[in-house]
């Protein structure tokens, strides 16, 4: 049985270590099969996002570079940034999903010592990527980092 998606975010609690929460990642989509399994289990994790407020979804929390439509709201906190994300297309709300399960409720340092590429590549899901959807990733990823230098 896949395991079940799940996020982090806002009013939930992220695992303490940044590299025991890849370390999961990895290990989930290693237990699923085939690509369509792992694009499945990706959109699952994107339909368990919470909506985003239309209020939130305004040019200036637009990502730039997406061929979707994907929102990035960073909320920042004394010590750690949370974010919330959105998309009209399912696999690009599924990515965004596991971005912020990578970043949300972290430090600027513990997001700025982990590049989600590679992340990304140790499942296995940036060889599967269309060049649009990863050009899409690249600057949420890029947004998520600037948020995190900031």
């Amino acid at each position: 049985m896949p395991p079940r998606p799940h996020y982090v975010g806002p009013d939930m609690t992220a695992h303490s270590d940044i590299h025991s929460e890849i370390e999961d990642i990895v290990d989930e989509f290693d237990l699923l099969g085939d690509w369509e399994e792992r694009y499945k289990y990706l959109i699952d994790m994107g339909k368990a996002l919470p909506d985003m407020p239309e209020s939130d979804r305004t040019d200036a929390n637009k990502v730039k570079g997406c061929v979707s439509q994907v929102w990035l709201v960073t909320e920042p906190g004394e010590d750690i940034l949370t974010f919330r994300a959105d998309s009209d297309a399912h696999i690009v709300r599924g990515l965004a999903a596991l971005l912020l399960r990578l970043y949300s409720g972290r430090t600027p340092a513990d997001i700025l010592s982990v590049d989600a590429r590679e992340v990304l590549k140790r499942i296995g899901l940036s060889e599967h990527l269309s060049p649009q959807r990863s050009n899409g990733l690249t600057s949420m990823i890029g947004r998520i980092r600037a948020a995190a230098e900031a």
